[in-house]
């Protein structure tokens, strides 16, 4: 489960309402940072789920598609047996639009993903909004204003809203139920000492200070 965080993409830094979006952010107690994939603003929430994994590719760029299809069914099929009408797909106006959102009944906007590639392997990564929709959307309203994008709020979901209330744990139970059936995964809780080393290391290259 991540911290309250607004991640920033490359095109967003170019925006002349740069500086103020990421004042906005502040204000609203979120930290902020800048991710390598994506083309708009994302954020993560303490109500949400954050995911991402890394794995080798002979032709990284060539499966690009192909990682999508499986990482939107992945999560489209676990919210499914949740109850939700999840369904894989872009929403006109929604914030940090992609092909391969999940979506509620093809209205609200529950999950989003992203994907970097390099020489010999793909990064694959994205949030799902499970509760929170009250406190966030104004955030994410302002900040969108800010950059001048377009963004509808009624196409913000979570999946609390949608299934009665569910907590973030148990929408994690059911992301690794099938995982666990084909895979052996050890789960923790926080940072591994290597992982927290590691970016400890790397966090400056992502630190955005003084509207830069």
């Amino acid at each position: 489960m991540p911290d309250d965080v607004v991640a920033f993409s490359v095109a967003d830094r170019r925006r002349p309402g740069f500086p103020a979006a990421l004042r906005l952010a502040r204000e609203a107690g979120f930290g902020v940072t800048l991710r390598l994939a994506g083309g708009r603003a994302a954020l993560f929430q303490r109500e949400g789920l954050a995911f991402a994994w890394s794995r080798p590719s002979a032709d990284a760029r060539a499966e690009i598609n192909s990682r999508f299809e499986a990482c939107a069914a992945w999560i489209r099929d676990a919210l499914a047996g949740l109850g939700v009408d999840a369904r894989v797909g872009e929403i006109p106006g929604e914030y940090c639009p992609g092909a391969f959102s999940v979506n509620a009944a093809g209205r609200r906007k529950l999950a989003g993903i992203g994907q970097r590639i390099v020489r010999g392997a793909a990064h694959v990564g994205g949030v799902i909004a499970v509760g929170g929709r009250e406190r966030v959307v104004p955030v994410l309203e302002a900040i969108y204003r800010a950059l001048e994008y377009e963004f509808d709020p009624g196409t913000f979901g979570t999946v609390e809203t949608e299934t009665g209330g569910l907590e973030p744990a148990q929408v994690a139970d059911a992301l690794l139920a099938p995982l666990h059936a084909t895979r052996a995964c050890r789960v923790s809780m926080g940072w591994e000492p290597e992982e927290a080393e590691w970016a400890s290391r790397h966090e400056a290259d992502h630190r955005l200070e003084d509207g830069r």
